[in-house]
C-alpha cells in the first residue's frame, strides 16, 4: 500500500513542526476514514512536541487539555488537536487516568488507544502509515477489536464497550470475539461514566445509518439492561392480535425504518420509546389477547425519566414525549372538520410531519416490511384543507384576547385564561362564532359562573 493522500493544508502544518525537528503524525478517526477511502474532516494530530513547545510554534493556540498533554491550533480556519506523545495509566474513575506520563515514540502513544483501527497512524507530511496492531487488516476485515487485552481497555475507560457498538453501528462492523465477550466484565465501570458520556454515544447510535444493530449488541452483552433497563424489560411482551413481534422487536424495527428514512433524531428516539410502557400496563383480554390500554401515557412517563435521567435537552425530551403521547391517532373519513382541527391543535401544526412519519415508523414496525405512505394521504389532505380554511386553532387566532375580556368587564384573574380557552374550543367547533360581538357575548355568560 503506498502513501495515502494528506490534504494540502495538513501538509503546511506538519511542515512548520518539520522545520523545528518535531515528528508529527496523523491519529485517530481520520486515519480510520482514510483507510476506509473516505474524506477525513477532522484532525488529530500526535507530535513529540510539548506543549508549551505547540504554543510557540503557531500563533493561535487554545489550551483545550493542556494538562494532559493535548492544544487546539487554529490555523487557516480550521482547528486541530494537537497531542504529545503520550501513555496512561490508573483510571480510577473508569473514564480518565490518573496518570499521563510523555512518551518517546508514536508507536508507545498508539498502545494507549481503545481498537486496532483508531491505533494506527499516518506520519506528515509524506503519509507513511505506522500501523503496530493491524489496524489496516481490521478494518478491510470490518472488524472491531481492542488494543491488547480487551478486559483490560474496558477497565481503563468504562465508555468504550459503548463506543465499539456504536462503531458497529456507523460502519458495519463486526465485533472481534474476545472484545464482544468482554463488555459484560466491564459492565460496572460503564456505571461510573457520567450520563452525559453515555447520551451522547447512546444518540451517535440513534443517528447511525443502523441504530438496531447497536441496540441488538447492547441486548447481548447486557449493556441495554444496565443504561435502558426499561427498554430491556419489553423483551418477550408478546402482542399476539395485533403485532407479529414482541414489544422490543417492535420497537427496534421502528427505530430502524426511521433510520432507513433519514427521520430526524428525535422521530427515531420516539419510535424506540413510543411502546416502552406496554409492560407496565398490559393486561389479559379476550380470546387470550393482551390489552394495553393508556400506555402511551406511561411509555411518554418512562421515556421522560429515560431523557433525564441522561440529562437531554429540554426542547428534545418537550418534543418526543408529544409525538409518543399523540402516536395512537386513529383518522376515520367521517371524522368531522372540527375534529380535525381538535386534532392539529392538541398535535401542534408544526409537529404533524413528524407524527405521520412517526405512524410509518410504527406500522413498519408492526408488519416487518415497509408500509405505504398513501395510507396516510386520506389524513394528511384533511388536514392542508383545515389549514388552508384559516380558522382559528390557537388563542392568537381569536378575534378577542384577555385585555377585551378586562374591558368587557371580566375581572382579572385566572378565570380570564379559563374562558379564553373556552371560547377557543367553541369556535373549534363553529368557526361562524369567531367575532369579537359574538364572542363577547359568549364571555358574558361564562364569567356569570364567577360572580
Amino acid at each position: 500500500m503506498g502513501n495515502l493522500k494528506i490534504h494540502p493544508l495538513l501538509r503546511e502544518i506538519a511542515n512548520i513542526f518539520i522545520a523545528s525537528g518535531k515528528e508529527v503524525y496523523l491519529v485517530g478517526g481520520a486515519v480510520r476514514d482514510l483507510l476506509l477511502g473516505r474524506e477525513a474532516v477532522d484532525w488529530d494530530i500526535a507530535t513529540n512536541a510539548r506543549p508549551e513547545e505547540v504554543i510557540g510554534l503557531f500563533r493561535k493556540v487554545i489550551p483545550t487539555g493542556i494538562k494532559h498533554g493535548t492544544v487546539t491550533i487554529r490555523y487557516k480556519g480550521r482547528s486541530v488537536e494537537v497531542t504529545t506523545f503520550r501513555t496512561e495509566s490508573g483510571y480510577s474513575d473508569g473514564r480518565r487516568p490518573d496518570r499521563v506520563r510523555y512518551a518517546a515514540t508514536i508507536e508507545e502513544d498508539l498502545s494507549r488507544r481503545d481498537f486496532t483501527m483508531n491505533a494506527a497512524a499516518i506520519k506528515l507530511p509524506e503519509g507513511s502509515l505506522t500501523d503496530p496492531f493491524g489496524g489496516r487488516d481490521d478494518i478491510k476485515r470490518r472488524l472491531i477489536r481492542c488494543v491488547g487485552n480487551p478486559a483490560e481497555r474496558f477497565a481503563e475507560d468504562g465508555l468504550r464497550p459503548l463506543r465499539a457498538l456504536r462503531f458497529a453501528s456507523q460502519l458495519g462492523f463486526d465485533l472481534d470475539e474476545a472484545t464482544h465477550m468482554a463488555i459484560r466484565g466491564a459492565l460496572p465501570t460503564t456505571a461510573k461514566v457520567a450520563s452525559e458520556r453515555i447520551r451522547d454515544e447512546i444518540d451517535k447510535i440513534i443517528a447511525s445509518p443502523n441504530p438496531v444493530r447497536g441496540f441488538r449488541l447492547m441486548e447481548e452483552t447486557e449493556l441495554l439492561h444496565l443504561l435502558l433497563p426499561e427498554l430491556a424489560a419489553c423483551r418477550n411482551v408478546d402482542q399476539k392480535g395485533y403485532h407479529r413481534f414482541d414489544v422490543l422487536d417492535h420497537s427496534f424495527l421502528a427505530c430502524g425504518y426511521a433510520a432507513e428514512k433519514g427521520f430526524s433524531r428525535e422521530v427515531r428516539m420516539a419510535a424506540l420509546f413510543h411502546d416502552i410502557g406496554k409492560p407496565a400496563v398490559r393486561r389479559p383480554g379476550e380470546n387470550g389477547i393482551w390489552t394495553f390500554y393508556n400506555h402511551e401515557r406511561e411509555s411518554g412517563k418512562l421515556a421522560f425519566e429515560i431523557m433525564d435521567r441522561f440529562r437531554y435537552p429540554n426542547a428534545v425530551i418537550e418534543k418526543v414525549l408529544r409525538l409518543i403521547k399523540e402516536h395512537m391517532f386513529h383518522y376515520e373519513d367521517n371524522w368531522t372538520d372540527a375534529a380535525v382541527r381538535r386534532f392539529i391543535i392538541r398535535a401542534g401544526e408544526e409537529l404533524i410531519p413528524e407524527l405521520m412519519q412517526l405512524r410509518l415508523a410504527d406500522t413498519a414496525g408492526t408488519t416487518g416490511t415497509a408500509p405505504d405512505p398513501a395510507a396516510l394521504l386520506p389524513f394528511t389532505k384533511r388536514i392542508e384543507k383545515v389549514l388552508a380554511q384559516n380558522r382559528a386553532l390557537s388563542l392568537k387566532g381569536l378575534a378577542v384576547n384577555g385585555r377585551d375580556l378586562l374591558a368587557a368587564g371580566v375581572a382579572p384573574g385566572r378565570h380570564v385564561g379559563i374562558i379564553l380557552n373556552e371560547l377557543l374550543e367553541a369556535v373549534v367547533e363553529d368557526p361562524e362564532l369567531n367575532n369579537r360581538e359574538k364572542l363577547l357575548e359568549i364571555a358574558g355568560n361564562i364569567n356569570k359562573r364567577y360572580l
